[in-house]
C-alpha cells in the first residue's frame, strides 16, 4: 500500500486524459491539508483532490462529498484568487518521485495572461501542495508553511524561489536502458526480500510493496530485461486493483500484484482510492476536527467510572449495617451489666446462639448513649444504601450515555460533529464557542439523518447521533413505520419508511442498526424491531434515549460491503 512514484506515473496519465483542457469552477479547502478543485471538463465536473495529509497523502478525482466551511481560509482565498477559471494545460510528473505539476494558464485581474503550477509534493509528513509563478519560479503561497528553522536546504514561503525536492541519486524505470546492474542485484541477492530492498536503493519510485513485486517478477526467469520492461509497461495501461493480503490487510495498486488473491478491480485509479481510502481519511478527519469532543467524552468517561468505583466501594461498606443494628439491641437488653467508663464489654449475641459477642464502648458515653450510637450508626448507612443506589444508577447512566457518544464519534462524518458538538454544549459539558454565543436563542438546525434503501427499494433512514436519533424517532417517523436499535448496546436509531416492510427490508435495516452502533465490529449482534407507536421517550432523560415494547430481536453481523451497496443505490 504505497501512492509512491509508480503509482503517480499512473495516476498522471489519467488525470492528464481526464482533465486536461478543463476549467477550474471552483476551490474549497474543506480540510486543513486538503483542496479541493471543481474542473469542468469534456462536459463534466470533477472534483480534484489535492491532500497534503500526513498520513493519507495523495491525487485523484473522488466522488466523495464533503462539507465547506462556512469561512474560507486565506490559502483557500489566494488559490481563488489565481486560479478560478484558469485553464489546466498539462499534467507533469518530477521524473519517477512523487511530485506532480499541474501547469495553468489565466488571467490577473488587469486581464493579462498568467501561468502557474500547482505543485503536489507526497511526502508523508513532509507532503505539501504549493502555487508557484511559472515565469519566475516564484513561489505564491503553500498550504504548509517552511521557513528556514525547518529547512535551510528549501523554503517554502510566499515570495521564495521553488527548488525542487532534493534529488536522490536513482534511476528512473521508465526510461531505463542499461540492465546490466539489476542482473547483477539478482545474482547478488537471490533472496526475493533482499533484492526488493537493494531495488529500491537503485530504482526511483518503488514503495516497499511495488519494489517486492517487481523483485517477485524478474525472478521469474533469465529474461531480465524483458521481465522489467513488461512490469513497468503495465503501469501505462493500469487496471486498478485493490488486493487482500495476509493478516486480513488489503492494498491498493495500479494492476495487480503477484502472490495477491481475492483482486477486485476498479474503473479507474481514482475509484479505486475513494473505495480504499473514504473510511481512513474520514476517521481521521473526523479525530482532526473532532479532537475537542474526543478530549471532553474521554474526560467525562474517566471522571464517571472513577467515582462508580468509589460509590460502589461505599455500598459494599453499607453491608455492615446490620452488624451495628444487632449491637445497639444487645447493649439495650443488658444495659444492666453495661457500666460507664468501660472501653469494651463480651454479651451473649441471641442471634448467634447466644455466642459471645465483643463491642467496643466509649468510656464517656452512658450505657444507653452507647447503644443510641449504634443505631445512629445503622440509620446512617440504611439511609445510605438508597441515596448510593440512586448515585451508581445515575452515574452508570452518564457513563452509557458518554460510551454512546464515543461511538457515535467513531462512525460520524465530519459533518455529524456538528450536532454531537451542539449536544454537549446544550448539556454543559462543552463550553460554548464565540460563534455559537453570537446565535444563543436562535435553535440550531439538525442535520438529517443519512439516507439508505434496501435491495426491493425501500428507504431506510439512520440517525448519527443523539439529535437526529431524537428527531428522527419522535418527529420524522411514521407511527406506523418500524423502528430498530440495537439491544442494550449504544447506537443509531434506524427507520424502515414502510408500514408493512419485507423481511428482505428488515434483515438489511438490522444490518445497518449493528454496524451504527458500539458493537459495528462484531458477530451475531441482536437488534430490536418494533413499530414506532411501541417507543416512548421519558421526561428528563437525555437526547435519544427511548424505552419500547411488542418488540422482536434478530442477530446480524454487520456487513460493510451490504452497507456500501444500500448507500450506493442512493446515490
Amino acid at each position: 500500500m504505497s501512492f509512491d512514484g509508480s503509482f503517480i506515473h499512473s495516476m498522471k496519465q489519467e488525470l492528464a486524459d481526464l482533465l486536461q483542457t478543463g476549467r477550474v469552477s471552483r476551490i474549497n479547502q474543506p480540510y486543513s491539508n486538503e483542496l479541493i478543485l471543481t474542473i469542468r471538463a469534456h462536459g463534466k465536473n470533477h472534483q480534484l483532490l489535492l491532500s497534503a495529509n500526513p498520513t493519507y497523502a495523495r491525487v485523484q478525482v473522488t466522488k466523495i462529498p464533503y462539507v465547506n466551511p462556512a469561512v474560507p481560509t486565506n490559502f483557500a482565498m489566494i488559490m481563488r484568487k489565481h486560479l478560478n477559471g484558469a485553464i489546466l494545460t498539462e499534467v507533469n510528473q518530477l521524473e519517477n518521485d512523487r511530485v506532480l505539476h499541474f501547469g495553468f494558464t489565466g488571467r490577473n485581474e488587469l486581464g493579462d495572461q498568467t501561468k502557474l503550477n500547482l505543485i503536489v509534493e507526497i511526502m508523508a509528513r513532509h507532503s505539501n501542495i504549493v502555487l508557484v509563478n511559472q515565469p519566475d519560479n516564484k513561489i505564491i503561497d503553500a498550504i504548509k508553511h517552511v521557513g528556514s528553522d525547518v529547512n535551510r536546504y528549501r523554503l517554502l514561503l510566499p515570495g521564495a524561489t521553488y527548488i525542487n525536492p532534493p534529488k536522490q541519486n536513482l534511476q528512473n524505470p521508465f526510461t531505463k536502458t542499461s540492465f546490466d546492474d539489476v542482473k547483477q542485484l539478482i545474482k547478488d541477492y537471490p533472496n526475493v526480500d533482499v533484492l526488493a530492498g537493494s531495488l529500491q536503493k537503485t530504482l526511483q519510485g518503488l514503495g516497499k510493496d511495488t519494489a517486492s513485486a517487481l523483485a517477485n517478477t524478474l525472478h521469474k526467469n533469465t529474461e531480465v530485461e524483458k521481465n522489467f520492461e513488461s512490469f513497468f509497461t503495465k503501469f501505462n495501461a493500469a487496471v486498478p486493483t485493490l488486493s487482500h493480503i495476509g493478516n486480513n490487510k488489503i492494498n491498493f495498486t495500479a494492476f495487480p500484484y503477484p502472490d495477491t488473491d481475492k483482486n477486485d478491480h476498479y474503473a479507474s485509479l481514482s475509484e479505486l482510492l475513494d473505495a480504499y481510502f473514504a473510511t481512513r481519511a474520514q476517521r481521521d478527519r473526523v479525530r482532526e476536527q473532532g479532537a475537542v469532543l474526543i478530549q471532553v467524552v474521554k474526560k467525562q468517561l474517566k471522571k464517571n467510572r472513577t467515582k462508580l468505583k468509589r460509590l460502589k466501594h461505599d455500598l459494599q461498606e453499607t453491608e455492615n449495617a446490620d452488624e451495628y443494628r444487632i449491637k445497639g439491641e444487645i447493649l439495650t437488653t443488658y444495659l444492666n451489666k453495661v457500666d460507664r467508663g468501660m472501653t469494651s464489654i463480651e454479651l451473649p449475641n441471641y442471634y448467634e446462639n447466644n455466642a459471645p459477642l465483643k463491642i467496643k464502648l466509649s468510656n464517656q458515653q452512658s450505657p444507653s448513649e452507647n447503644a443510641q450510637k449504634y443505631f445512629k450508626r445503622y440509620q446512617k448507612l440504611k439511609s445510605a444504601v438508597k441515596f448510593l443506589d440512586e448515585q451508581i444508577s445515575l452515574t452508570q447512566e452518564e457513563i452509557d450515555y458518554f460510551e454512546n457518544i464515543q461511538s457515535q464519534i467513531e462512525l460520524a462524518k465530519p459533518e455529524d460533529l456538528v450536532d454531537i458538538r451542539y449536544e454537549l454544549e446544550q448539556g454543559h459539558y462543552l463550553r460554548d464557542h464565540e460563534q455559537h454565543k453570537k446565535k444563543k436563542n436562535k435553535r440550531q438546525k439538525i442535520n438529517k439523518p443519512e439516507k439508505f434503501v434496501s435491495t426491493d427499494g425501500t428507504e431506510i433512514l439512520v440517525g448519527k447521533n443523539n439529535l437526529q436519533n431524537e428527531r428522527l424517532t419522535m418527529h420524522t417517523a411514521d407511527k406506523r413505520e418500524t423502528w430498530l436499535h440495537t439491544k442494550n448496546i449504544p447506537g443509531s436509531h434506524v427507520i424502515i419508511r414502510s408500514f408493512d416492510p419485507s423481511q428482505t427490508t428488515i434483515d438489511e435495516a438490522a444490518n445497518l442498526a449493528a454496524y451504527f452502533s458500539k458493537a459495528h465490529d462484531s458477530s451475531k449482534v441482536p437488534v430490536d424491531y418494533t413499530k414506532v407507536k411501541n417507543v416512548r421517550k421519558p421526561n428528563g432523560t437525555k437526547p435519544g434515549y427511548v424505552i419500547y415494547d411488542n418488540q422482536q430481536t434478530l442477530l446480524v453481523t454487520p456487513d460493510e460491503k451490504l452497507i456500501n451497496k444500500l448507500s450506493q443505490t442512493t446515490k
